[in-house]
């Protein structure tokens, strides 16, 4: 039995982190934080602690009966949460970690400031002019870049003073490494400094994450062999472009670029805003944050941004901000002594964007929260999000959507389904065989289809929907709008058509789409409508085309009709019962004449 009081609350709490990887934290009674995880699937990790189990050493026992408090911190991969752990380990130094005594840190590349600039690793970052990229979580990973990039380019990995003046002096000779092609011999002036600096400059970019100019560069290489007929070395290049494809751009966790910096990102909404806060100390995430805010009736982005970080600096800033503050947009008023920044492009963009993530995902656990606790309100929010994004006047708590299916006109058929409160209502989908139309008409099918349907509901006194939707452009909503108008009910019931492209829209009298947001709840809802629709409909079409085409093999028999196929079908239940049956099974059936050709067929 585990002993601890906040059992129920702490499980709670794991019910509601994320199946995404990210970082963990256990906080004991007083606040402070005893114990930092990394995890691939946070709720399935930190939920492990939780229940019993004879797996369980003494010291996490002990650990998991301190915890009164679960805190986490999302991350864009598995490799940045290994790095964000191995910073908020040092920085916070919990007392259940397993602390780094010798202060070891991930290993990095360096491109050392020096003439002909050598390109190594190293664990230390030392402020000389040097440029440091990484960290990388492994010393495999590191050394496979390095030596894949002295594959491709002649780096030098002597330690030679490579000065103008030493070289002019002639006082070196060229190793093994440049007879065998890795070295450019640079310490006897056989490679001018300038081209040297090109390829480094390639490097630096290749490090950066921007690949594309020594994609460039290998595949000039790999033509270049390949017009010579050296189809060997034209091969070598070939599988350097293809180790390059599987290459990834550095962490936004880390970085030597950032320095100290502050990060806020604001999400606003009509009554509440989320603020997420990013700590960055030496070019590392030591702390992330977010708080929930109340909205004023007039308040803009700016103003909401600078009320937050004015609520929250004290908190979680330690009563000071740092010296530059990334931000989405400039906050209004006076902060002495902080420059703001809104970021274009680069690490700094990367960091206010995984600062925007934690928002979102705030954001997205906390109505989980209080849909769980409350269901209805989920519903409630799903259908004024609808609402205003379809520009209705009353929640679409009944939506009916139509889809036509048919091949080249043959086998013309229609579906309807219905969807209650944004779920589906499947006993009240309907079908429907063509009756009218011939050959293939989207915008004559549609016509009949909705005619029937609507007639019907108004002749047995029915309930009209809040919402109907026909899967279609501009034709196929202007065939339903036309109906609607004869029937009298156009004004009664609000109308869309889609487009091909999903997130478009088409309104009645408005020639051009409107566009749903990617990222919008509604988007999800009418996705769902519209594969439920195409999936009903080809399912009735598919099974109606089968039938026709069973019917048809036995109608190949010389003197066997629908009827009498339809009769067989209905005793031996497929065309391969048919073909087993017995002669007297048969006759049964269809009597002996019929029965005789019936078996004559099948023994051929």
């Amino acid at each position: 039995m585990i002993n601890n009081r906040y059992i129920e609350q702490l499980k709670e709490q794991v019910s509601l982190l994320p199946t995404t990887s990210g970082v963990y934290q256990f906080l004991d009674s007083s606040g402070k934080v005893i114990y930092v995880g990394k995890a691939v699937n946070l709720r399935r990790r930190v939920g492990s602690y939780f229940v019993d189990s004879k797996k369980h050493s003494a010291k996490v026992k002990v650990l998991v009966s301190k915890v009164v408090e679960i805190k986490h911190i999302d991350t864009p991969s598995e490799h940045d949460a290994l790095l964000l752990e191995n910073s908020l380990i040092k920085t916070l130094k919990p007392r259940y970690n397993i602390l780094l005594k010798d202060d070891k840190t991930y290993p990095w590349i360096v491109v050392r400031n020096e003439p002909f600039p050598r390109v190594e690793s190293t664990r230390r970052m030392i402020k000389d002019g040097s440029q440091y990229y990484g960290p990388y979580s492994s010393v495999v990973a590191q050394r496979a870049m390095l030596e894949s990039l002295r594959e491709i380019y002649q780096i030098r990995t002597c330690a030679l003073n490579l000065a103008p003046e030493q070289i002019a002096k002639g006082k070196y000779r060229v190793c093994l490494e440049y007879h065998i092609g890795n070295c450019a011999g640079v310490c006897e002036g056989r490679h001018s400094e300038e081209e040297y600096g090109k390829m480094v400059e390639l490097v630096r970019k290749h490090l950066r994450g921007d690949v594309r100019p020594t994609r460039e560069y290998l595949t000039e290489q790999m033509q270049a062999a390949a017009s010579v007929l050296n189809f060997e070395k034209a091969s070598l290049y070939k599988s350097r472009l293809e180790a390059l494809a599987k290459y990834e751009a550095k962490s936004v966790i880390v970085s030597p670029t950032l320095g100290d910096v502050d990060v806020f990102y604001i999400l606003a909404e009509e009554l509440e805003a989320y603020c997420s806060f990013v700590r960055v100390s030496r070019g590392v995430v030591i702390a992330s944050r977010t708080a929930l805010l109340s909205v004023g009736a007039e308040s803009d982005r700016a103003t909401i941004l600078a009320y937050a970080i004015r609520q929250m600096v004290p908190e979680v800033a330690e009563g000071r901000l740092a010296k530059e503050v990334i931000v989405p947009v400039v906050p209004e008023g006076e902060f002495e002594g902080v420059k703001f920044t809104v970021p274009q492009r680069g690490d700094k963009l990367s960091l206010l964007e995984f600062a925007r993530k934690g928002a979102v995902m705030f954001r997205a656990e906390r109505l989980k929260n209080m849909e769980i606790k409350n269901p209805e309100r989920h519903t409630e929010r799903l259908m004024a999000s609808l609402m205003r994004e379809l520009h209705l006047d009353h929640e679409p708590r009944h939506i009916e959507c139509f889809d036509n299916s048919n091949i080249q006109g043959q086998f013309p058929v229609a579906a309807c389904v219905v969807f209650r409160d944004g779920k589906p209502s499947r006993k009240e989908y309907r079908h429907f065989n063509v009756k009218t139309v011939v050959g293939p008409d989207d915008f004559a099918t549609m016509r009949e289809i909705i005619a029937r349907r609507y007639k019907r509901v108004l002749s047995e006194g029915g309930e009209l929907p809040d919402l109907i939707v026909v899967d279609g452009g501009k034709g196929q909503l202007s065939s339903a709008v036309a109906v609607l108008q004869e029937l009298g009910i156009y004004d009664k019931v609000p109308i869309v058509g889609l487009a091909e492209r999903l997130e478009e829209i088409y309104f009645p009298g408005d020639p051009l789409p409107y566009n749903l947001d990617r990222n919008g709840e509604p988007l999800k809802v009418v996705r769902h409508i519209r594969d439920e629709a195409h999936r009903f409909g080809i399912t009735f079409h598919r099974n109606k085309r089968s039938a026709a085409f069973t019917v048809t093999e036995l109608t190949r028999i010389e003197g066997i009709g629908k009827t009498t196929a339809d009769a067989l079908l209905g005793k031996f239940g497929s065309v391969a019962g048919v073909a087993r049956a017995t002669l007297s099974e048969l006759e049964n059936v269809v009597g002996k004449s019929k029965a005789n050709k019936i078996y004559a067929y099948f023994r051929k």
